[in-house]
């Protein structure tokens, strides 16, 4: 179990805590919260086959690239960028 918790620490102090100045303890908790939202929704991991864990299953697969246009989410104030196909 530490080696889990090892793991999780450390990406997230690589992937956010290293970039971003915390003020206080609140703006410590936006950020975390902001950063659990993204690694739990859309952040894929390897042991699921790319997905998100709060995904079931695969996003439809895309064969048209030129007709679907994407959309940026910036998280973090541009620090994580989310992509997704616009409907």
């Amino acid at each position: 179990m530490n080696a889990h918790c090892e793991r999780t620490i450390g990406s997230t102090l690589r992937e956010v805590l290293d970039h971003v100045l915390i003020a206080n303890e609140a703006h410590a908790r936006k950020v975390l919260a902001a950063y659990e939202r993204h690694h739990n929704e859309h952040r894929p991991h390897q042991a699921r086959h790319q997905l998100p864990p709060e995904a079931h299953e695969q996003p439809a697969t895309v064969h048209d690239l030129d007709t679907r246009k994407v959309l940026r989410t910036r998280i973090l104030g541009g620090l994580i960028n989310e992509y997704r196909y616009t409907a």
